[in-house]
């Protein structure tokens, strides 16, 4: 581990390796080149402070270096302790952000290098699972007074933001960039849904057709997982607490159980809820051998790691990212990434094309707080529509899409109330 004043990495010897992954995810992130090239000439975070606790990895940095080239001081720390890819983190480092992030850090260093990430007295922050401005909240709070406003990457972030907005802790505006169109409808859904088999099917190299896969949980992300595994070939079966998602989840052909009727008959788990304890010790005690679960969620809690290991009376490794549970009564089920996103630790996160837009939404974000923060209410947020469709109408361009414009005939039938049957 190499640490100065502005960085801590693993090796700054790994740039070149790192900036040869960032040259090349961004070429297909065609948005965030637009905004990069127009950040550069207007330099609108000239003197500005933006503070960031994200996946460090390859399309992260280029949003990273954006913001740079905009005029804005950067700082970075890892949101997961398993998705840091260290040779793009010496990158970062080589190019001029204070990024503080190794992967497989311990707790304690998570939490040393958000601090030291907090260091510079951010005017905006970047956070990827809320944990930034809880502890800014809680341990920080002489950083409030030069902060403007963050914003948040993911479902489990947005929730835990508007918990402390209903509790009335949050002490400056927040954006839910989670919220937006182009982020939810698409990061979310084809993001998540590709990377978490591309993860697991990494991890094992197993078959998924032919086999029955546990999707728990039926919000964007868990519609986005299912929907692959059935393409892969797998009998899909989703478990739901919402009655109203449960009922789409069926309409859309798949079966709709209680997680004690899945647990008995599934080969393939995967969690995506944001919440705790979604597969706990009686789902393991009926669970068939070589089980393998998986958690797309962003905090490791949704899979009960403290009960499989109190059944387990033997752990083992087998490959990387599997950990092995064996039972009394023999059975195997296995765990992996260590029950954190599999997305991410176990492979390399969302598509480029993907991130593309959700990123491009976090710099606008970072502007929009910039020109907005003196009139925001210490509230959640989503950002306006013109600027969701601007990501789409530049992404449709560089697809080559042209789509229908209204004729002003049509504009004026839309306004009217007058016309009838």
């Amino acid at each position: 581990m190499k640490c100065s004043k502005d960085y801590c990495v693993k090796d700054i010897k790994l740039a070149p390796e790192g900036e040869k992954k960032i040259d090349w995810v961004s070429r297909f992130m065609p948005v965030l080149q637009n905004i990069r090239k127009e950040f550069e000439q207007e330099k609108p975070f000239k003197g500005v402070k933006i503070a960031t606790t994200l996946h460090l990895e390859m399309k992260t940095a280029f949003l990273l270096l954006t913001l740079k080239a905009a005029g804005a001081e950067v700082s970075a720390a890892a949101s997961n302790p398993l998705s840091t890819q260290d040779d793009v983190v010496a990158a970062l480092a080589k190019n001029g952000v204070k990024v503080y992030a190794i992967r497989g850090e311990s707790r304690e260093e998570y939490y040393e290098f958000m601090h030291r990430a907090l260091d510079i007295e951010p005017n905006i922050i970047i956070d990827d699972g809320a944990d930034m401005v809880s502890t800014v909240l809680r341990e920080r709070q002489e950083l409030i007074e030069n902060l403007w406003g963050a914003s948040e990457e993911t479902t489990t972030g947005v929730i835990r933001l508007r918990a402390m907005e209903k509790d009335g802790v949050l002490r400056f505006p927040i954006i839910a960039v989670n919220d937006s169109y182009t982020k939810y409808l698409f990061d979310n859904r084809y993001g998540t849904g590709q990377s978490t088999w591309d993860g697991i099917l990494r991890s094992t190299n197993l078959l998924i057709a032919g086999k029955n896969v546990v999707v728990v949980g039926y919000g964007w992300c868990g519609r986005g997982i299912a929907m692959r595994a059935k393409g892969l070939g797998a009998t899909v079966i989703v478990v739901e607490t919402d009655p109203i998602r449960a009922l789409e989840a069926r309409m859309d052909g798949f079966l709709v159980m209680s997680m004690s009727e899945a647990a008995k008959v599934g080969d393939i788990f995967v969690t995506s809820t944001g919440n705790i304890n979604c597969i706990r010790k009686e789902h393991f005690e009926v669970m068939k051998d070589g089980v393998i679960m998986a958690n797309a969620g962003h905090f490791d809690v949704e899979i009960s790691k403290p009960d499989l290991e109190s059944l387990a009376v033997e752990i083992n490794n087998p490959r990387p990212h599997i950990t092995e549970y064996k039972l009394k009564d023999g059975r195997r089920l296995y765990l992996l990434a260590e029950g954190r996103l599999v997305n991410l630790a176990a492979a390399d996160g969302h598509p480029a094309e993907i991130m593309d837009m959700s990123f491009a939404l976090q710099a606008m974000a970072a502007k929009y707080i910039r020109d907005n923060h003196e009139k925001l209410e210490n509230k959640v947020y989503v950002l306006p529509r013109e600027i969701d469709e601007m990501v789409a109408r530049i992404k449709l361009k560089a697809m080559g899409i042209e789509i229908e414009k209204l004729t002003e005939e049509q504009k004026q039938y839309l306004e009217s109330w007058e016309h009838g049957t």
